[in-house]
């Protein structure tokens, strides 16, 4: 099983980090040892002082595909739902001066928060499908796939040019602007398209 996180595809988010739009989708990986186990409360890493959220839709690969054209991929993945990347701010910073690879600001264990799924065919139009992440009962994230530089099935083409994806494959789409830091007591809840899909306590 692979984690395949896709970066920048969200032009409002690309400017809240002062980063550049890109050319063409960026993306990176996450070990499965980055998964936080269901029920499980994330415990933020001695190594970051910016530990920051990003809640992203995903998606879930459902066969093995490898130079899929676009307009098959909707073939490849039934259901869709809910997840965060939690990011240590201060480390990808560094990495990016320094022209690094991301992974040890990106890829440390429990990073990856993997919320509930639902068929695709139930949420509509995924297309125009909403998104939002509270902390604390308060809204701090607003998404929208519309609002993606690139859709799911351009990301799915994309990615597998370069990986065979796989059954049970995991693609995080990219974040909203709205991302911020959490702290130790923060209650995290997301949803998807009005449904609540995910909630992870900060300690």
């Amino acid at each position: 099983m692979k984690i395949i996180c896709i970066g920048n595809n969200y032009a409002k988010h690309i400017a809240e980090l002062k980063s550049t739009k890109p050319d063409e989708p960026l993306f990176f990986l996450k070990p499965d040892s980055a998964i936080l186990g269901k029920n499980t409360s994330f415990y933020i890493p001695s190594f970051s002082n910016d530990l920051q959220y990003e809640v992203e839709v995903l998606v879930k690969i459902c066969k093995v595909g490898k130079y899929i054209d676009s307009v098959f991929s909707h073939k490849y993945y039934e259901e869709i739902g809910l997840g965060i990347d939690f990011t240590a701010r201060d480390i990808q910073k560094k990495c990016k001066e320094k022209g690094l690879p991301w992974e040890k600001a990106k890829a440390f264990d429990g990073s990856a928060v993997i919320g509930d799924f639902f068929s695709k065919g139930s949420l509509g139009d995924l297309q125009d499908l909403p998104f939002t992440l509270q902390k604390n009962g308060e809204e701090v994230q607003v998404g929208n796939t519309r609002s993606m530089l690139w859709s799911v099935d351009e990301l799915i083409s994309y990615v597998s040019q370069f990986i065979t994806l796989k059954k049970g494959d995991l693609i995080f789409t990219g974040t909203p602007a709205g991302v911020g830091p959490v702290v130790e007591g923060d209650l995290l809840v997301g949803a998807l398209n009005g449904i609540k899909a995910l909630e992870v306590k900060i300690k």
